[in-house]
């Protein structure tokens, strides 16, 4: 059988931390990055006699979130205890919600590569704490245990099996991501963990109704392996199946060296952690005011924002899709806008340089060194004619590395675009007297000569000449032989 005769079948939990002061049951603090085991409590450490207080802030996170996603709200909710051996949790045992979760059957609309418009229906979204985080030590032989990371919020984001494909995936994290940009609830940095998903695949033959098994890839915190990973299970399930063999229930590893995965465990079911409700903990009961109030000050989502940039800026369906698609970039684009007063200037050079380099360094938007105010401050550059679209494209390069004013540095590189009608008539008359041939292309109606003519003194120049000058000057010395 061909590939063609099997259907794909994902489910995404989306983990998400939120971006709170403190963690979820005390008031240590969450930042990122701090020197290990300096955030934490007696709480955090699971000493006895300690009890943990839910952080209203959580709850008020987690609604924005279901909100946002098109779910109901639930006004009855509670926390439960999920059991088993965490070796980076002291309590053995995770504080999370099981049959009563906070926000139920949302959805979230991805747009598909041929331009329709598809639904991922979302089972739930629960909150929960995040455990911490195992260093281990290949010299010594050991592992130790920083449990910063222990209590922070997170609420789950769980899909139904309603994704078909790895690219299909990809959108529906990449608007996920995007959504809880824009309400703030998570920074959603993938390269500090605030946002990582467990991916469920499965495979089925076309022609049968039931599911077939599934394998989970855990903790998965990069949209190209989560792409790749999937790719691979989904060959590796197909090959299987089609040499006679089972597809087992596990927790699989993705190695993104070799590009492959590997068996960690059995998959556990739900009976398997013996959920019960936590006793330390009360119920949580929403009132209809409080959801409302928390519905009317949502900000603005990316859907709005995009029919907005249309309307109001005079940008096509891809430049505001793009630009909307992170609230780094549309931040950027907004606040530039403000002080240049460009705003298709400020989307080419977004979408165009600033782009490409985040791509051929691997950063996400949010990763960007310089400001709203840089960027401004560059294009104004440009339209005065102190610079070139040339050497812009060298600032840009510039401000990635040392983000700071680049009138300060065009000057220190002698970046500065010679608009003195002198030199640039001397540079004229050099290129014209090397090239007498492109001339005479040129009188014989090859555009493209002039084109060539162009270069040969934006080169002289080393891409510092007025390019508007420096055409009108070579035509009309031209047309003067």
């Amino acid at each position: 059988m061909s590939r063609q005769d099997y259907e794909v079948v994902i489910g995404l939990e989306v983990h998400a931390e939120l971006s709170t002061k403190t963690k979820i049951f005390c008031s240590c603090p969450t930042q990122f990055g701090a020197k290990p085991n300096t955030h934490c409590c007696p709480i955090c450490m699971a000493l006895p006699g300690t009890l943990p207080v839910l952080n209203e802030k959580v709850v008020e996170y987690a609604v924005r979130a279901g909100l946002a996603t098109n779910c109901k709200i639930s006004k009855d909710s509670k926390n439960d205890r999920k059991n088993y051996f965490y070796p980076d949790l002291p309590k053995s045992y995770q504080i999370s919600q099981f049959d009563k979760p906070l926000c139920e059957e949302g959805y979230v609309e991805i747009e598909l590569e041929d331009g329709n418009k598809k639904k991922i229906r979302l089972t739930r979204i629960h909150i929960e704490e995040d455990a911490g985080k195992l260093n281990h030590d290949e010299f010594g032989g050991g592992t130790l245990v920083d449990l910063n990371r222990a209590g922070v919020p997170l609420i789950e984001i769980v899909s139904e099996p309603d994704i078909c494909s790895a690219n299909e995936a990809e959108s529906y994290l990449r608007k996920l991501k995007s959504i809880l940009e824009y309400i703030e609830v998570s920074d959603c940095k993938m390269q500090e963990g605030s946002l990582r998903a467990d991916v469920n695949v499965s495979v089925k033959k076309v022609t049968d109704e039931k599911l077939g098994t599934r394998t989970e890839m855990k903790n998965m915190n990069s949209f190209r392996s989560i792409v790749r990973a999937i790719e691979y299970e989904v060959d590796r399930q197909i090959d299987v199946l089609e040499a006679g063999g089972k597809i087992e229930q596990e927790t699989l590893r993705w190695d993104d060296v070799s590009g492959k995965t590997f068996s960690m465990r059995d998959k556990e079911d739900a009976q398997d952690y013996r959920y019960f409700p936590d006793p330390d903990l009360v119920a949580i009961r929403l009132s209809d005011e409080y959801i409302e109030n928390i519905k009317n000050t949502l900000p603005e989502l990316p859907e709005s924002r995009r029919k907005r940039y249309i309307e109001e800026y005079n940008l096509n369906q891809r430049e505001a899709k793009l630009l909307t698609a992170s609230k780094y970039l549309s931040n950027l684009f907004e606040g530039c806008v403000k002080i240049c007063n460009n705003p298709k200037a400020t989307s080419n050079w977004i979408l165009s340089d600033i782009s490409r380099i985040l791509n051929e360094k691997e950063l996400e938007a949010d990763q960007i060194p310089f400001t709203k105010e840089h960027l401004a401050e560059l294009i104004t550059l440009i339209e005065k004619g102190t610079i070139s679209s040339t050497i812009a494209k060298k600032v840009v390069e510039e401000l990635f590395e040392n983000p700071e004013s680049p009138s300060k540095i065009i000057q220190e590189k002698g970046w500065i675009q010679i608009s003195d009608e002198g030199a640039i008539k001397e540079i004229v008359k050099t290129v014209l007297s090397s090239n007498p041939q492109s001339i005479a292309d040129y009188k014989a109606g090859k555009e493209r000569a002039l084109g060539f003519l162009v270069g040969q003194a934006m080169k002289q120049t080393k891409g510092k000449a007025n390019p508007q000058m420096l055409n009108k000057m070579l035509i009309e010395e031209i047309n003067k032989m």
